[in-house]
């Protein structure tokens, strides 16, 4: 009876559910497909599920397999943007950041601190406040601290890490972080538990028309090669860096253009860097973070124009060593190449006006009808993806059947939300009830908020999967498995990279519990020895094609070396949406 009701948990995203999907996709008519499981097509899933729409989310790869698993994890304001007097877009960030932290996402999204170091005299201590007054009225210090200022000594002691001549004093001021692809996947299980369909490693090949008008998409199962034929009165494009190509696809011309801009990040252990708080440095181009992330600190990002291959963006020698370079510019003991635990690169998609300088590229979003039935967002920025959702469906219910209703989403949590604070409170009983250490529970909570006891509910009558991965202790194996019964995993990768960050948070980058996790997940998913054996080969590839492609001096030459590496999704085919 309870593995009935568990199957029949409509936010449970496992093979049972992948069979059903499949033929509900190819058998029902919807109001809306949205093409793409980042951040923005998540959110638009969700936006119009809650509307009382019927939504189907499709996916040629894995959520937030793309540029919302690859950013600097954090809900924020922009600081930067009130320089560039960007206050509209500002305002609505903070707007969004406190919606996360109180109301959609507590458990995924947590305040963290930045100390800004001030290197000028008489100028920058007021010209540096006054725009973190604006940041903190602006919505910013509601439900976080607001900016204090700090003496040299107060700034050295709250991040002694720092060289003395590095600055002259200092400001701290909050903002918020969230594991970007764990929150993409959970905007997505929380639409299908709404009534969307949600379907990964399904690409969109085609698109469908009666007459002028696009009437829905031709998908194909990357993993078996089925085509099927999805009907729908609207099409939204939510593919991010891809929205040109699905554009081609469709034979239409876009409204605007949509450029490549590469953003690479390094992890660092904790120790490395010794410091009560994360900072935000000035740099020649842009900003510099240095972000607190559990027993590590993520330093980036770079900020270069993009034109190879879109699946897999790498990080070279030269990205690496700036980030290098300016970080040691401020501290007393200089991070190593050596310090480095995982590299990760991301493409932001930016909307690309007349001019084609990279600084002249909008963060903000654009929605354009391209043609009817069709509807294309880009842009924005990973914080404000719920105004882009709502600003798409709005787009597209010019195509939709009878009146459609406002968006509703600032009032709906994300799954796991409810009753999260309550059990933070009794995270000691819980430990206890499943002999697990209190801080444990903790870290679990903060990944599934009160879907924890869904998760530890899994390894009844296994008592080894609460026990940690053997060469990524972070991490119970019953995570492992929840990742491939409810969280819609569908390979390797997809745990090592995604449901997991193992990828990055060890130096080994999950080669060293492959075969552990490859065995966990295969019993979930059915997979035969040579299938273990196969994802771990393929994975493998991956990280070794990283690897040596971060040793490369060019974008050329990392890329000529990380698009040789095997591909999970084999099945794909060009042009990839």
């Amino acid at each position: 009876m309870a593995q009935h009701a568990a199957e029949t948990n409509p936010a449970r995203l496992g093979p049972v559910k992948r069979d059903e999907t499949w033929q509900r996709l190819g058998s029902e008519t919807f109001d809306l497909v949205v093409i793409g499981g980042g951040v923005v097509g998540a959110g638009t899933a969700l936006d119009a599920a809650t509307r009382g729409l019927r939504v189907a989310l499709v996916e040629a790869r894995d959520l937030a397999s793309g540029t919302s698993s690859r950013s600097s994890k954090l809900f924020h304001g922009g600081l930067r943007y009130l320089e560039q007097l960007e206050f509209g877009l500002v305002r609505e960030a903070l707007r969004e950041r406190e919606l996360m932290l109180t109301t959609i996402a507590p458990h995924l999204v947590k305040p963290v601190s930045f100390l800004y170091p001030l290197t000028h005299r008489v100028w920058e201590r007021p010209y540096t406040a006054a725009g973190l007054l604006m940041y903190d009225t602006m919505g910013g210090a509601r439900s976080v601290p607001g900016q204090k200022h700090l003496t040299r000594a107060g700034a050295l002691r709250m991040v002694p890490a720092l060289k003395r001549s590095a600055l002259i004093g200092g400001i701290r001021y909050y903002d918020a972080q969230s594991d970007d692809a764990r929150h993409t996947m959970t905007v997505a299980r929380t639409a299908a538990h709404y009534g969307a369909i949600v379907r990964t490693s399904t690409q969109v090949v085609g698109f469908l028309r009666e007459a002028d008008r696009v009437s829905g998409v031709r998908v194909r199962d990357v993993e078996d090669g089925r085509e099927t034929e999805i009907s729908a009165a609207a099409v939204i494009n939510c593919t991010g860096v891809w929205t040109d190509e699905l554009q081609r696809l469709s034979g239409g011309r876009g409204r605007f253009r949509v450029r490549a801009s590469k953003g690479v990040h390094i992890v660092v252990p904790r120790d490395r860097i010794v410091s009560e708080s994360g900072m935000i440095l000035r740099t020649e181009k842009s900003v510099l973070f240095v972000i607190p992330w559990r027993n590590h600190w993520i330093v980036g990002t770079t900020d270069t124009d993009w034109n190879l291959d879109l699946a897999h963006p790498a990080a070279t020698k030269h990205d690496i060593d700036y980030l290098l370079e300016h970080v040691n510019s401020v501290l007393a003991t200089p991070l190593t190449h050596d310090d480095i635990e995982g590299v990760y690169a991301g493409l932001r998609p930016l909307l690309a006006g007349e001019s084609e300088e990279t600084s002249k590229l909008s963060r903000e979003h654009a929605v354009a009808r391209v043609a009817p039935g069709l509807v294309a967002i880009a842009g924005g920025k990973y914080t404000t993806y719920r105004v882009m959702a709502a600003d798409a469906v709005d787009a597209a219910a010019v195509d939709l059947p009878g009146r459609s209703q406002p968006s509703i989403t600032d009032k709906v949590p994300l799954l796991g939300a409810d009753g999260y604070h309550a059990l933070v409170n009794q995270a000691d009983h819980l430990a206890a009830e499943h002999g697990l250490h209190p801080y444990r529970v903790r870290h679990l909570l903060d990944r599934y908020g009160s879907l924890v006891n869904e998760v530890l509910a899994t390894a009844e009558g296994r008592p080894e999967l609460l026990k940690p991965i053997e060469h990524a202790p972070d991490y119970l194996g019953v995570e492992v498995v929840y990742a491939a019964s409810h969280e819609g995993a569908l390979h390797l990768e997809d745990v090592l990279a995604r449901r997991t960050r193992i990828s990055i948070e060890y130096a080994h980058r999950g080669v060293d519990c492959a075969d552990q996790v490859a065995t966990l997940v295969g019993e979930v998913l059915g997979w035969s020895a040579e299938t273990v054996k196969r994802e771990v080969e393929v994975y493998r590839g991956r990280v070794e094609a990283e690897r040596e492609s971060q040793s490369q001096p060019t974008d050329e030459a990392a890329d000529a070396l990380r698009i040789a590496a095997p591909e999970a999704r084999s099945g794909i085919v060009a042009p990839a949406g």
